[in-house]
């Protein structure tokens, strides 16, 4: 019975730390693309007008691409702040977490939010490769 108790605590905590961390969707495959979605480990972050999700293409360690995801920012603003994410492309993931882009002017707390995510999605995809 005591050994019945210790099993259950046991799953009961393994449970509770897996509810904690991010979902099975933050990290995904489709073929050699490694995709880093920040919607749950970027929630935090905030633009002018709440969340700015992303999701980082990767491949060979290499960024191929950032998008942005449904967010509440102004269609006008995220346009002109989504056009930093370029500088990204192209860039080792050690290269990409390391650069440093000026913010777009007039929409600099989605721009801020925008590259706060990427540093956020490449790190998270540095440590559960």
């Amino acid at each position: 019975m005591k050994k019945m108790k210790s099993v259950v605590g046991a799953i009961l905590l393994a449970t509770f730390f897996m509810s904690a961390m991010p979902g099975d969707d933050t990290i995904t495959r489709e073929g050699a693309t490694t995709i880093v979605n920040t919607t749950t480990i970027g929630k935090s972050i905030q633009g002018y007008a709440g969340p700015t999700p992303l999701k980082i293409y990767i491949e060979k360690n290499k960024v191929v691409k950032v998008e942005t995801l449904r967010s509440q920012e102004g269609p006008k603003y995220m346009a002109k702040a989504k056009k930093l994410l370029e500088n990204y492309q192209g860039k080792s993931v050690a290269k990409a977490k390391k650069l440093k882009v000026d913010a777009v002017t007039g929409a600099t707390l989605t721009s801020n939010a925008l590259m706060k995510n990427v540093q956020k999605g490449l790190e998270y995809y540095e440590k559960n490769k």
